[in-house]
């Protein structure tokens, strides 16, 4: 790294004519270039040069005569460049800006020169160069929608690998459920077919008909067979076998018949109503009748289970929806982020309880900006809690205004934390683990709806508090 001082006239003029080909100060009255070029340093870097490391203050404004330099962040997956800079461009602590750290680590990616301003002389810049300080104004504020723009995405980015790790685990257990049963229903077909051609063959009487389908109903009447615990299955096949052999039959069907929810007090009845013929034709066909439309039962849950959480998600993200600001239902919108993430409380033994107001007003805006802040927050503090914690969500009127409020029992955030905690990039999380970005983003999106977000935490309780403008009730489906 080399400085150079710019005190000969020569060198400050020739400096000066560089600053006059400047794409971003070109427009700058020459006034007030020269005083650039009189009160900035000139340095060149070599490539690969660090600037500035994550967390270091920014001191000085840059304007870069030559070469590119980089920023790159840690976005939870790794380093990623968010914005770089080339000849023509102006970087580093801008007038008026509120940055007082670099967010990531900048780097030169080519040898580079610039001239410096310490922000000690920005007093003196924004009162002797108007023009000037405009300009660079102006480019805070492009650097500050670019930030913002790109934050925005990749928290998004963020939030729909989360969204997507735990979809794909809630959604393991009923798409499993449906294959399993599927293939245990075409196994058994033939044997049903087989026993019912069986059952056709004795030709039953109206009476004896009548009784095989009350034994039919019957069965699905007694409940589900997997609630019984496996020592308490293996006794009901013991007595079912006991049972068979007591009226002359086969105790192989016991097996079948005990997946049934059937009791001895309906086989009895049965048996009475059936002649020993027809009973040992019934029992095969009722134990294949029974297990076919608990199967296909099982099948319809599960498929049910996956249907709703794919109208939770097409919900949640307002998928298939034009972006214009339109009434938002809260109600739904809560209702669809903690289905998505009621697997993730799950694994973690959390308690996950929400109380929702009936006929909740409605919040003019975007549902799915609106859904990434209850994502955000509810995913926070099931990770604030542990194993075995406890996370309750509640909606309300109040003054007009919806409030939603996301509360804990987790430890709490200490003091010092607290302050920092909508800060862009700043995490007590491990490196790897969050982007730092999400409750800076909920508190943009939440000022975007002309709502306000606060805090309160101590040990055992942590508060987040959303407020929102309140707009027509919410109209009920149907």
């Amino acid at each position: 790294m080399v400085h150079q001082g710019i005190s000969d006239g020569v060198g400050a003029e020739n400096l000066v004519e560089r600053l006059a080909a400047h794409r971003t100060l070109a427009a700058a009255p020459r006034a007030e270039l020269a005083w650039v070029a009189s009160h900035g340093q000139l340095i060149e870097f070599p490539a690969g040069h660090t600037l500035f490391r994550t967390g270091e203050p920014i001191v000085e404004l840059y304007v870069v005569l030559a070469g590119r330099f980089s920023i790159r962040v840690h976005r939870g997956s790794g380093w990623r460049k968010v914005m770089e800079w080339r000849s023509g461009d102006v970087s580093g602590l801008l007038p008026y800006s509120r940055l007082t750290a670099t967010p990531g680590d900048t780097r030169t990616d080519e040898p580079t020169e610039v001239v410096s301003v310490h922000r000690d002389l920005f007093p003196e810049m924004t009162r002797d160069c108007h023009e000037l300080t405009a300009i660079l104004v102006h480019v805070m504020l492009d650097r500050a929608r670019h930030f913002r723009s790109s934050d925005l995405h990749d928290e998004k980015l963020a939030s729909l690998g989360r969204l997507a790790a735990g979809l794909a685990h809630e959604l393991n257990n009923p798409a499993s459920a449906v294959a399993r049963s599927a293939e245990v229903l075409l196994e058994r077909m033939p044997a049903a077919e087989a026993a019912f051609r069986a059952l056709g063959g004795v030709r039953l009487s109206q009476a004896e008909l009548a009784a095989f389908n009350e034994l039919c109903e019957r069965c699905l009447a007694e409940g589900p067979q997997q609630l019984r615990s496996p020592l308490e299955q293996a006794e009901r096949e013991e007595a079912l076998g006991v049972w068979l052999e007591r009226h002359g039959l086969d105790r192989a069907a016991a097996e079948s018949l005990a997946e049934t929810g059937l009791a001895l007090p309906a086989l009895d009845a049965g048996a009475r109503a059936l002649g020993a013929e027809a009973l040992g034709a019934a029992l095969p066909a009722l134990a294949a009748s029974c297990g076919t439309r608990r199967l296909a039962s099982d099948i319809q849950r599960a498929a049910s289970r996956v249907h709703e959480l794919v109208a939770a998600v097409k919900g949640f993200t307002y998928m298939d929806q034009a972006a214009i600001p339109k009434p938002v239902d809260l109600a739904r919108g809560l209702s669809d982020t903690l289905t998505i993430l009621r697997a993730k409380a799950k694994s973690k033994s959390v308690r996950l309880r929400a109380e929702v107001e009936p006929d909740l007003p409605t919040v003019d805006g975007f549902g799915g900006e609106l859904n990434q802040v209850w994502s955000n927050l509810i995913d926070n503090a099931i990770d604030a809690v542990g194993d075995g914690g406890s996370v309750e969500v509640s909606a309300r009127r109040q003054d007009g205004a919806v409030v939603v409020r996301v509360v804990d029992d987790g430890p709490g955030i200490p003091p010092e934390v607290r302050e920092r905690i909508f800060e862009p990039f700043f995490t007590t999380k491990p490196q790897g683990d969050a982007t730092g970005l999400g409750l800076a983003i909920a508190r943009t999106l939440v000022g975007q709806h002309e709502g306000e977000i606060e805090v309160e935490s101590r040990a055992g309780r942590t508060e987040f508090r959303v407020t929102l403008p309140a707009g027509a009730p919410a109209v009920s489906p149907g």
